[in-house]
């Protein structure tokens, strides 16, 4: 039996990540390919209730280092219980974030060293990584703008100045930047159509690769 692979789609909010694993995973079914479709945090019964605390607006209060423990916690669960077993039976799995995510946010936006994160996520993941990291690049404000017009409420994490998601943002530039062979940015301000163009290459690219 064939292994899949994991894709995942990261970037800022309001970059149009939902969209794009729809299309992807709408033109991966047509090709007949079995698809998982999953988020971070979440993706798991305990996931969910980690992402409702770390994302709920009202708690506020979690601290930096708690964030980050309940982020490896929730990826733990996730890859044990969703991420590997679809993989071991041929199946690919797109996943909206992962660890590039964690480091983003924690390290670049947040100040949390380096080793540490490594440290943690390693606990969490072992040696596992994605076949690749998709990037949605978005300018924070006009991602926060796009997510005020379709009416959406802002979640803790998009609460935080835009300071902060810009720091996040040029973490997942600065990843790209020392890996890139398992980074593709796409520029996600331009049209919804370039976008899912860009993202339907990188999946094809997988699929040639990983013979799917």
């Amino acid at each position: 039996m064939k292994k899949g692979f994991m894709l995942v789609v990261d970037g800022g909010n309001g970059a149009g990540k939902t969209t794009v694993i729809a299309t992807i995973k709408s033109y991966l079914e047509g090709k007949g390919v079995e698809v998982v479709v999953t988020r971070e945090p979440g993706g798991t019964p305990i996931g969910e209730k980690i992402r409702q605390l770390i994302l709920d607006p009202d708690t506020p209060e979690i601290c930096d280092k708690t964030e980050l423990f309940l982020f490896a916690a929730a990826r733990a669960q996730h890859l044990h219980e969703k991420i590997l077993p679809a993989l071991e039976h041929g199946k690919v799995v797109v996943s909206d974030r992962f660890d590039t995510a964690t480091i983003s946010f924690q390290h670049y936006a947040r100040g949390i060293d380096i080793d540490l994160i490594n440290k943690i996520n390693g606990s969490a993941v072992g040696d596992f990584k994605p076949a690749m990291n998709l990037i949605l690049d978005i300018d924070p404000e006009l991602g926060l703008e796009r997510v005020h017009q379709r009416g959406e409420k802002l979640d803790r994490l998009e609460k935080e100045k835009v300071a902060f998601l810009e720091k996040a943002r040029m973490g997942y530039l600065k990843q790209a930047e020392q890996e890139p062979t398992r980074f593709r940015i796409v520029d996600a301000s331009k049209s919804k159509e370039y976008v899912e163009q860009e993202a339907l290459k990188v999946v094809e690219e997988l699929l040639t690769k990983y013979n799917c």
